[in-house]
């Protein structure tokens, strides 16, 4: 077989990364939800220089594209992953060489285990993402609510406030951690330490471009802690920021509360779309997401990289 060069595209180039035969890409991944491909350079998302393929006699046959926001310097996730048939080792290199690391995040339709073709797909890129030494750390359901969908009544249970001193958010979070179900925290606090998990959540609301005021902490009437919500925008539009309940509170099905309640934030701020997400074994959370009328849009894999698998 004709040897393989892999390399990053160049601002005069980038037109190679669509041009890629592979009609598994319609199936999985970015592509399938209406998402495209565009460099930074032409008013996209996309950095040349963490856009990299694998040719073989000048033609595309493996790609690959990391994400990160206007000032990050180096990628949150790998957005893009395809590959022709035949190429899964060729796609596999391709991970192996670029010198960049950050989650995998493979989006499939819902259901996508009984969809043959769309199961193949995914089964393919799972492969050769851990061919290339990442591993799976959990699936995770996405939701969009939009205003096609009921708005959740508020249940009145909890007084919300906002609480601008990073002290005492820390402090809540690392309350909310204990016993967790979210894999990305539990991970954290396990081979880092609860400091650090706190660190890296801290680290990525402040990261998020929402106002910081709308951080907001719940009580009950009577003014004992329950928990943290934050509404937020991520780069792509609002989103269910964070929500955790404390120990000592849980049981009582506040998680709905906290939902409920942010979502009404980020209507009133004039959202008519909102992203969240949850771990698929997360299933209290699930619930709650089912009874506040969010429909699951996408099924997720994270995959973490090799470096950290």
């Amino acid at each position: 077989m004709t040897q393989l060069v892999i390399r990053a595209l160049s601002e005069h180039d980038t037109g190679l990364f669509t041009t890629l035969d592979a009609p598994s890409a319609a199936l999985v991944g970015r592509g399938a939800f209406g998402h495209a491909y565009a460099p930074v350079h032409e008013g996209g998302e996309y950095r040349p220089d963490w856009t990299w393929v694998a040719l073989r006699d000048g033609k595309v046959v493996a790609r690959a594209a990391w994400w990160g926001g206007p000032g990050d310097e180096t990628p949150k996730a790998l957005d893009w992953f395809d590959f022709a048939d035949g190429e899964e080792e060729a796609a596999a290199r391709l991970l192996r060489t670029a010198p960049l690391a950050s989650e995998y995040c493979l989006i499939a339709p819902p259901g996508w285990r009984g969809l043959p073709g769309v199961r193949a797909a995914v089964e393919a890129r799972l492969a050769a993402a851990e061919a290339a030494g990442m591993r799976v750390l959990v699936e995770r359901f996405r939701y969009e609510w939009t205003t096609a969908c009921p708005l959740p009544e508020r249940t009145g249970r909890l007084v919300y406030r906002p609480e601008p001193d990073d002290a005492v958010v820390r402090d809540v979070l690392g309350r909310t951690m204990h016993g967790t179900l979210d894999a990305h925290d539990l991970r954290n606090v396990t081979e880092h330490g609860l400091e650090a998990a706190v660190d890296d959540s801290m680290e990525f609301l402040h990261w998020l471009p929402s106002p910081r005021a709308w951080w907001k902490l719940a009580h009950t009437p009577e003014g004992e802690l329950v928990g943290i919500h934050v509404p937020a925008h991520n780069p792509a539009g609002p989103c269910i920021g964070y929500l955790g309940v404390v120990p000592e509170q849980r049981g009582h099905g506040y998680s709905y509360d906290l939902l409920v309640e942010c979502t009404h934030d980020l209507v009133a701020e004039g959202a008519t779309r909102i992203a969240a997400a949850t771990d698929q074994g997360n299933f209290p959370m699930a619930a709650n997401f089912a009874k506040a009328g969010y429909p699951v849009h996408q099924e997720r894999i994270d995959l973490l990289p090799a470096r950290e698998a």
